[in-house]
């Protein structure tokens, strides 16, 4: 037995104790800087720069240079986010069966009742002469006519709207378009909501970098060999990477461990995450105004409008009343066409612009950040690591050469220090 630890001892002398020099000391800890410094280079490189940086060929086409891997995937990123919004956590008819019309008509009879009488005002005046002449009795009339019927409409309308929602309003699309045309807040939107995991992404480089250094320290003492730090730079710039994005998402399902639980440390924060994502989606991507142009300017616009004028159309033959048997008398059905032409699509066009009065309200009844919070905090595991986990799948390997690339180029240099 002495003689086998005699053997040993006498291994560590020579190949340890005979060799060891205070510079080793340095490698655990220039591995510990080159972990946390690629660690750090690959995230910025995740995300940063927002456009293409370097060289383009006559075409466009880049030749050689970097632009951040979540902006250079725009839509795609796009894509793949909302695909989560979209199938897992908005139901637009269930959101929109939340609107009660009656109230819309409410917040919007005011403003509605001036422009109405404004409208009708100008299209007499404009095709009807003796609009100037009638009494103002009857013209009083209409006028209140008018007043029983917009609220009507207005209800008739938003009811048509919540029937017909998916028709004419494209979630989707609405997003994908918002979110692939500022890359700024795509990268805010992962940034903050990741902010934890990234920062562990980051420092997890310094203590793996550490930890493998001290392994490194041991090899390179006995052998010495040029070739072995730029190795282990390279070993420890891709293990780190590697380590670190394993740890953020898995294991997906929580399992004990001597007392410990053990689960990726994304999910772990799943109800704060949920919270913060929801904040962002809420109030910057799926906002009343941006819902509301989506549906007054899409693809779908001509739907809407097409609605709301078919409405407009028939409630304009109820408020004329007596009139239009008068315009039609004294002026002819065409010029009865033309004034009723002229204050409906007026009226259409003044909708857009006075939509806004019905902001508060619609964002209160589709309480989209609660119903986003909600539901994204009870995902299972599995569903839930697909918001974030996309921002490394797409081009991982990209990260994790870029790693091994720095961390072989540091053990170079280590080579100049020892």
């Amino acid at each position: 037995m002495m003689e086998y630890i005699q053997i040993i001892l006498d291994f560590f002398q020579v190949y340890y104790i005979d060799r060891f020099s205070w510079w080793v000391l340095l490698i655990p800890i220039i591995s510990a800087v080159v972990g946390w410094g690629t660690n750090k280079l690959a995230l910025k490189m995740t995300f940063y720069p927002l456009e293409f940086v370097g060289w383009k060929s006559k075409s466009g086409q880049p030749i050689l240079g970097w632009q951040g891997i979540i902006p250079s995937k725009g839509v795609s990123m796009a894509d793949t986010s909302v695909d989560m919004i979209t199938d897992k956590l908005i139901d637009v008819e269930e959101q929109f069966d939340r609107i009660n019309p009656r109230v819309i008509a409410k917040e919007m009879e005011p403003r509605m009742l001036d422009l109405t009488r404004e409208i009708i005002n100008e299209a007499m005046r404009e095709e009807l002469p003796l609009w100037k002449l009638l009494p103002e009795k009857q013209k009083a009339a209409v006028f209140e006519r008018a007043a029983r019927e917009i609220p009507k409409v207005t209800e008739e309308i938003m009811q048509e709207v919540k029937d017909n929602i998916t028709e004419i309003f494209n979630l989707k699309q609405m997003t994908i378009n918002h979110l692939s045309n500022n890359k700024e807040l795509m990268n805010r939107m992962f940034l903050d909501v990741g902010d934890k995991e990234f920062q562990f992404i980051e420092y997890s480089g310094l203590y793996f970098g550490f930890l493998f250094g001290l392994a490194q320290m041991l090899v390179w003492i006995p052998f010495g060999a040029w070739w072995q730090l730029p190795l282990g730079g390279l070993v420890v710039g891709y293990l780190t990477n590697v380590l670190a994005l394993n740890m953020i998402f898995k294991p997906a399902k929580a399992y004990k461990l001597f007392g410990w639980k053990i689960q990726g440390l994304f999910i772990l924060r799943q109800k704060e995450v949920a919270k913060e994502y929801a904040n962002i989606v809420a109030n910057e991507i799926i906002t009343m105004p941006n819902i509301f142009r989506a549906m007054f300017e899409g693809d779908a616009s001509d739907r809407l409008l097409h609605i709301i004028e078919e409405h407009v159309n028939e409630s304009f033959d109820h408020t004329a009343g007596f009139s239009s048997a008068l315009i039609r008398i004294t002026s002819g059905s065409n010029s009865y066409d033309r004034i009723k032409e002229i204050a409906c699509r007026r009226l259409v066009a003044e909708v857009p612009e006075h939509i806004h009065l019905i902001f508060d309200y619609a964002q209160q009844a589709l309480d989209i950040e609660h119903t986003l919070s909600d539901k994204m905090s009870s995902l299972p595991p599995e569903d839930f690591v697909d918001f974030l986990r996309p921002v490394f799948q797409q081009d991982e390997w990209k990260l994790l050469l870029v790693g091994s690339i720095l961390g072989m180029i540091a053990g170079f240099l280590q080579i100049l220090t020892v």
